[in-house]
This record gives C-alpha cells, sequence and structure tokens, in this order.
C-alpha cells in the first residue's frame, strides 16, 4: 500500500486488503475519521479498542510485505521494468497568443519531469498528451485583415499549438476538443478545417493509439463535428468510424492477455461520474461524449464495462481543479453485481487547465500519469506551487481484470461540498419519491425550491428529477445528468404530479383534426404505461411533453453557424424597427423584436396557428390570424 494509505481508517483498509475480486473506492480520511462524540462512545468499549489495534497491526504488516512490489512515487520506475511508463497530460489550453507567461512556466515544470523521467525509464517510455481546446474562442489580435476573426481552430492556432507541445522534449499526441474546428472565417467546412489540423499536427488520422509500454497503451479519440452539429457546437462529438476502431482496438487486447489502455478524449463519458458543471454543459447538452445521441452517448460505458483492459481515462472540458476528490472516479461495485454504477476496470481523471484566465476555480494544474507492471498513480502538476507533484490515487492491479485503488488525500477543494457540485441520484437514496408502478405520485408535499432533491423513473424507464430549482433528465443505466427538462422561472414555486395517461388518450376524438382515430400502442416494441408529467399551481396545470425519440431533456442549442444566422435576421429586423416603426433608439428596437420557432406547439393535427401562448398574442383581423 502507498504511505499516505496509513491515515485511513482501519476497518476500511482491512476491506480492502479481505476484499481480493471487487475494485473498491475508499473514502478520504476526513470522511472515515469519527466526530469527538463518536470517539467518545467508542473509547468506552474495550472490544472496538482492541479490534482497531489488531488493524492497525495487521495493516503494518501488509504495507511492508507490498511495499517493494506497488507503486511508491517514482522510486518504483525502472527501465529494468518494461511496463515503466511517464505520461504529462496537458488539460485546455486555450492558447492566447498575447498571454504565453502560464504556459512557458508549465512547460519548464514538465521540462525537469521529463527528464527525470527518461532517466528512470528510458526516452521511449515518456510521452505528452494534449486534450484539445488548443486556442482561445475569441478574437487575439492574431489576423490584421480580419480584426472579428476567432483564434481557436485557425491555421495560425494549430501552427502555434503543434510548436508549443513539440517544445518539450519528448513525443506529443493531441486530439481536438470542441473549440478545434472553430476556425469558421478561415474553412467553409468541418472537413477542410480537420485536415488542417490533422496536418498541423503530423496526425494522420482523428485518433491515435501509442504503445508507451509493454502491453500498454495510450489511445485518444478527436471530435471532428463542429459546423454541422445538429444541436450545440460545443457538443464533443466522436464519430462513428471512430468508436467503431476504437471497439475493435479494445476487443482486440483482453486484460486476461495483459493489456492496459489509457484513453484520452477531451470530454468524458456518461457515466465516469467525475464533477461536472450543471449550469453549463449539463443544461446545455455538452457534457458527455456525445451528448445529444442516446445510444452512442452510452455507448462508451458500455465499451468500459465490457473490456477491463480500459484501465484509465483522462478528459478536460470543464477547467475544473484537481483538488476535488472527485475529480478520480474508481469503478465502484464488481460487474456480477449489476450495471449500476459499474465503471468496469476503469479510472477516470478530470484534467485542469495551465493558464490562468482560462480557470473556473483558480486552479492552474496538469496531470501526471505513472506506471509500473504492479499498477499506476495519478498524480497532479500544480503550476501555481512550482511544478510540485502531488500523488491523488494510487492503483494496485490485484490480477489482469481487478483493481484497488486509494485516494492519496483529503479533497482540498474549498467548499467542495457545493463549488460546481451537482447532484446525482443513487440508487435507493433519500431524493427517490415515486415508484415505476406508482398510478399517481406527487413528487413534494410543498411547492418546490431551490432546496429542493428529488428524483423518480417513469415506467418507461426514463429517469427525471429536480435539482437546484431545475428539472433535469438523468440517464437511466448510469444515472449521469443529461440535460434541462423544465427551467427555475417555470419550476419554482409549483409541484410536480406523475399521472398515468394511457387510457385517456384511447378516448381523445381526433375527428376535428381530419383522423378518423387513434390507438393507444405507439409500435414501438418496448410495451410499457404511458404516464404524463405534469407541473402544476392553483393558477394552471403545465403538461410536459417528451421529444419525438421519448427522452425529455430540451435540445435548446443548436449549432453557432445556425445561431449566427439567427442573430444576424434579429439584426435585419432592428434595423427595420428602426427605419419603419415609431421607435426612438435601437434598445427600443430591441424590446419590439421577438422569434419564433418551430416545428411543434400545439397537439393539434392540423396547421392552424403558429401562435405561441406567451410569446406571440393573437390579433384577429377579418378572420385572418397573425401573430406578432
Amino acid at each position: 500500500m502507498i504511505k499516505t494509505a496509513t491515515r485511513l481508517s482501519a476497518s476500511l483498509l482491512l476491506l480492502s486488503i479481505a476484499c481480493n475480486e471487487a475494485f473498491l473506492q475508499q473514502p478520504s480520511p476526513s470522511s472515515s475519521r469519527p466526530s469527538p462524540s463518536s470517539s467518545a462512545r467508542f473509547a468506552t468499549s474495550e472490544e472496538n479498542q482492541r479490534a482497531l489495534l489488531e488493524a492497525r497491526l495487521a495493516l503494518d504488516k501488509k504495507a511492508k510485505e507490498q511495499q517493494s512490489i506497488t507503486i511508491n512515487g517514482a522510486g518504483a520506475l525502472s527501465k529494468d521494468d518494461p511496463y515503466s511508463f511517464v505520461v504529462g497530460v496537458l488539460g485546455d489550453l486555450h492558447i492566447d497568443p498575447r498571454k504565453m507567461d502560464d504556459y512557458e512556466v508549465g512547460r519548464s515544470h514538465f521540462l525537469s519531469i521529463f527528464d527525470d523521467a527518461k532517466a528512470n525509464v528510458g526516452d521511449n517510455n515518456v510521452a505528452l498528451v494534449s486534450l484539445g481546446d488548443l486556442g482561445e474562442s475569441k478574437n487575439c489580435e492574431h489576423n490584421n485583415d480580419n480584426p472579428f476573426e476567432l483564434f481557436a481552430g485557425t491555421t495560425k492556432c494549430h501552427q502555434m499549438a503543434a510548436e508549443y507541445l513539440s517544445s518539450f522534449g519528448v513525443p506529443y499526441d493531441v486530439i481536438g476538443g470542441n473549440h478545434d474546428l472553430e476556425g469558421i472565417d478561415e474553412f467553409e467546412t468541418d472537413a477542410k478545417n480537420l485536415r488542417r489540423f490533422l496536418k498541423c499536427h503530423n496526425k494522420e488520422t482523428p485518433h491515435f493509439c501509442r504503445q508507451i509500454a509493454e502491453k500498454t497503451l495510450l489511445v485518444g479519440l478527436c471530435s471532428t463535428v463542429f459546423r454541422d452539429a445538429t444541436y450545440t457546437s460545443h457538443e464533443v462529438i466522436i464519430d462513428q468510424e471512430q468508436i467503431k476502431w476504437f471497439e475493435e482496438l479494445v476487443a482486440s487486447k483482453p486484460a486476461e492477455e495483459g493489456w492496459r489502455i489509457f484513453v484520452f478524449s477531451h470530454a468524458p463519458p456518461n457515466g465516469s461520474g467525475i464533477r461536472i458543471i450543471q449550469e453549463n454543459h449539463v443544461v446545455n447538452g455538452c457534457c458527455w461524449l456525445n451528448h445529444s445521441d442516446e445510444k452512442s452517448c452510452r455507448k462508451f460505458i458500455e465499451l468500459v464495462r465490457e473490456h477491463r483492459c480500459i484501465k484509465g481515462w483522462f478528459s478536460g472540458h470543464f477547467h475544473l481543479g484537481q483538488d476535488y476528490q472527485d475529480s478520480i472516479t474508481f469503478p465502484t461495485i464488481d460487474p456480477s453485481e449489476g450495471p449500476y454504477p459499474n465503471r468496469g476496470s476503469c479510472v477516470f481523471a478530470q484534467t485542469s487547465v495551465m493558464r490562468a484566465g482560462t480557470s473556473r476555480d483558480g486552479r492552474q494544474q496538469s496531470r501526471l500519469l505513472r506506471g509500473t507492471k504492479d499498477g499506476f498513480e495519478i498524480c497532479t502538476v500544480d503550476h501555481q506551487k512550482g511544478g510540485k507533484i502531488r500523488v491523488d490515487a494510487t492503483i494496485t492491479y490485484r490480477s489482469q481484470t481487478n483493481e484497488v485503488g486509494v485516494y492519496a488525500h483529503e479533497d482540498e477543494a474549498y467548499d467542495h461540498d457545493n463549488y460546481f457540485k451537482v447532484y446525482q441520484p443513487q440508487m435507493n437514496d433519500h431524493g427517490y419519491v415515486c415508484a415505476e408502478d406508482e398510478e399517481l405520485c406527487l413528487l413534494t408535499p410543498d411547492p418546490i425550491t431551490v432546496e429542493t432533491v428529488a428524483w423518480w423513473r417513469l415506467s418507461c424507464g426514463r429517469v427525471l428529477g429536480v435539482v437546484n430549482g431545475m428539472m433535469l433528465e438523468f440517464d437511466k443505466s448510469t444515472l449521469a445528468p443529461l440535460g434541462l427538462v423544465v427551467s427555475g422561472d417555470e419550476l419554482l414555486g409549483r409541484q410536480v404530479a406523475i399521472v398515468d395517461s394511457g387510457l385517456q388518450e384511447c378516448m381523445i376524438n381526433f375527428e376535428d383534426d381530419g383522423m378518423d382515430g387513434a390507438d393507444c400502442a405507439d409500435g414501438s416494441e418496448e410495451i410499457h404505461r404511458e404516464q404524463a408529467v405534469l407541473v402544476f399551481d392553483d393558477d394552471g396545470v403545465t403538461i410536459v411533453q417528451p421529444n419525438e425519440d421519448g427522452s425529455y431533456w430540451r435540445k435548446i442549442v443548436r449549432n453557432k453557424i445556425a445561431r449566427m444566422k439567427e442573430k444576424r435576421r434579429e439584426k435585419a429586423a432592428i434595423d427595420f424597427a428602426q427605419a419603419y416603426l415609431p421607435v426612438r433608439s435601437e434598445d427600443e428596437a430591441k424590446e419590439k423584436i421577438c422569434s419564433t420557432w418551430g416545428p411543434y406547439t400545439t397537439t393539434s393535427g392540423v396547421a392552424k396557428s403558429t401562435c405561441v401562448k406567451g410569446l406571440t398574442p393573437k390579433k384577429e383581423f377579418d378572420g385572418v390570424v397573425y401573430t406578432r
């Protein structure tokens, strides 16, 4: 065991020693340290005192037995061990050519780390990986001919990033993030932008695979869609060709033959369990890989569960530091015990940023991955502390398919329980309120507030919940948050009810809409009771209708190109209003402008009106309905 493991509670450490098959996640020392009152009660029990002493003795003995065969800092790395390797991992760089000081400092930290690493494991077993988002998504005064051009995704951006990443003295690999094809003024298509990205970084394919040590692979998956995104352009989308390649690769490198694979992607996969940002990435549908495509979004965690050769997965995207303990997550149960929250044999790690101006929480950190034949360490390189290396977690291989992971320090983040913390349902936790077979369920006895926490599973298996004054949808398998269903301005002060709706639908009269009738069944293979999600108060009831695919979370944000065109139309409307309407200023003109969107605004089967209740009040004139 690692030295810091002695700070964990003796009972939990004995559990980790005794359990040979499961991959156990140990709590931090602070969570296992008893309160003063519980300590007093504990001291009164002679039997418990004796048990604690025996546990400590057993721990010391076990630590001495394993000290020479497990990772313990850089000391275990050796050229004599063909499995030894060192990899530096850089999060979102967002290079701004006007602000290079932090990048130069960060590189100086890694130069000394890599020099030591090459001396310990050899030149061929040391590498650097960049997780993408290489350039700043704003104008950086880099193009005199176009003072409005964004720096991210341009040729100049990728050339500068390639020069920087090449200066660390070790081979580097890079994958694209959600900003790396943002050269929209320079390139007409994603395909052209991607070709320039590959050319600048001497890549043959968007993905990469590097053998860093004996039966040890570094594998990267690259986002390849920006302009062509169906929804937000900032969704990190791995195309189907890469997914097929990745699936075939992991299937060909079974854990039973000793293979270890470490994966790198800009955003994490659904089911990773690491800390995320509800107010940005969750509600906008760009939190997980392939977030808006339910099937491929869940594909990655399914591969992790199936192929236990996948030992680690590193991601960036959120610009959050590495001091939160849930910036690293372990698999929590043996796969034989069920699908949730099974993360296979994989440890997931969030990676911070190097430059101060890009950090959401003030941290400036990178990752360091060090491995041997017996396991690996995930470390922090702290660029605010002179490049100090801190071991965050140590993972020891128990067999080819099972490991034991230990957090190496307490959660060091300030106000870490609330800071960017997103509630995620747990099976049978205090927030679960409605069973799937209930015909009527009132979610809360009182109106919803920002403190309300509740979730429920519909009969179709979909999971909805209320947290932070919003209604969200959660993945029905991993229970990871997917997106916004009802915002706080519609939900706060109201209540939620779940009622059966199938019987009533059979009784609907469709004659007015020109239909002869309809069946209750929707023709789907999966048979379940139909239910209605209702948001209500004394003033009325709002029906939360699902999307066409059965999901509930609202894919509100469209891709950047579409939004730019819409903004230009709005600007044209404002100019028109100033010219032809009785307004005195641009601000007054803006107040007169509104937009409407399709495709659906009513349950009617006949296109009678485009009016949206609450947005476009009706005005009847000679039998014609106008919207304004």
